[in-house]
């Protein structure tokens, strides 16, 4: 029959050109030519119609054995493709498991924290409780509250940054007594500590920046004395530098306390003895403080006959740069790994 010699024709192509194909795109187009509905082998089945019972069983029988030829072949030249393409990928992405591994990344709290946290948790052992302040504070609260009037010549020493005439962005942790002190309605006994950022319109330089942190600590009580402060400030300097650590305290001048100290701490690297660090006294100063001004605790509602207290305020970037001997407060913000990387390895 002219029909089973064209079904054999069309099989001998199609398994020709299945052999050839080397993707699943020009593969697919084979199935496509010789499976498909309208393909030249369905075509044929057309004839069976007009033949005998006899030779419908004979062309039947051919007709399928041609579609299966070409059906198994294409299967299994799909699943040669396939596995083909795994393999080139699999190679393309290829582990050397005796390649060291990649690391990731960790990041760490950046030294000023570092140094926030740990005062915290000195001063939390102490009894202190954290109060938290206002980045942006009132003149009433950051000035005249603590004992600096408007006409006050301290203000003078203050280079601030003004939002209106009434608001700016504080220039000291210092206004949290104030708030500390008018929040307790009973005017009871406090012990507080206040960390916080501080602004002031400086150049920043070496040793300055606009933008520093401070901690601002009040102890208010019955009978507390400048030797309460020299014994907290000691045990607090030995626990965050080392026992072998000393302080002193000098005369100062804050409005808000009197009498006020700047208060020194031994110098680490030569023991006391003098060096560049410490521009050759053997003392490095690291906070202001002093007894609770009278006229403070009187405008908060404390009767300062009765009650007495202490303050103080350390700058966070100072003792970073004491603990790690850091050259350059600038370098405390800037995102410089090669500085950060011994702080994340810690």
């Amino acid at each position: 029959m002219e029909e089973t010699k064209r079904a054999e024709e069309i099989k001998e192509a199609a398994l020709k050109e299945i052999a050839s194909a080397n993707d699943e795109t020009v593969l697919e187009k084979i199935r496509n030519t010789y499976l498909a509905k309208k393909s030249e082998l369905n075509s044929l089945m057309g004839v069976m119609k007009s033949l005998t019972p006899e030779n419908k069983a004979i062309f039947g029988k051919t007709m399928n054995e041609v579609r299966n030829a070409i059906v198994t072949r294409y299967e299994t030249k799909k699943e040669e493709i396939s596995k083909r393409v795994m393999s080139e990928k699999l190679a393309r992405e290829s582990i050397d498991l005796s390649l060291p591994g990649r690391t990731h990344r960790v990041g760490s709290i950046n030294p000023i924290y570092q140094i926030i946290d740990e005062m915290i948790s000195i001063f939390s052992s102490m009894g202190f409780e954290v109060k938290e302040g206002r980045d942006i504070e009132s003149d009433h609260f950051n000035f005249e509250l603590l004992n600096v009037p408007k006409d006050h010549p301290a203000r003078d020493m203050q280079d601030t940054f003004y939002i209106t005439d009434s608001l700016l962005l504080r220039t000291q942790t210092s206004a949290a007594q104030a708030h500390a002190l008018l929040e307790q309605t009973e005017k009871g006994p406090i012990k507080m500590i206040c960390p916080g950022k501080c602004y002031r319109r400086d150049d920043d330089d070496m040793t300055h920046s606009h933008e520093f942190n401070q901690i601002e600590g009040l102890v208010v009580g019955k009978d507390i004395s400048m030797a309460d402060l020299k014994g907290t400030l000691e045990l607090f300097v030995k626990k965050m530098f080392g026992e072998k650590r000393e302080i002193r305290m000098r005369s100062s001048y804050f409005p808000f306390t009197e009498p006020s100290v700047e208060v020194d701490v031994s110098c680490a690297k030569c023991g006391g003895k003098g060096c560049d660090m410490c521009k050759g006294s053997g003392w490095i100063e690291i906070l202001g403080a002093g007894e609770v001004h009278p006229h403070v605790l009187e405008m908060c509602g404390y009767d300062p006959k009765a009650y007495s207290g202490f303050a103080f305020g350390v700058g966070v970037e100072r003792l970073a740069i004491l603990r790690y001997g850091i050259d350059d407060i600038r370098r405390l913000y800037q995102n410089d790994l090669r500085f950060l990387k011994p702080f994340i390895e810690k």
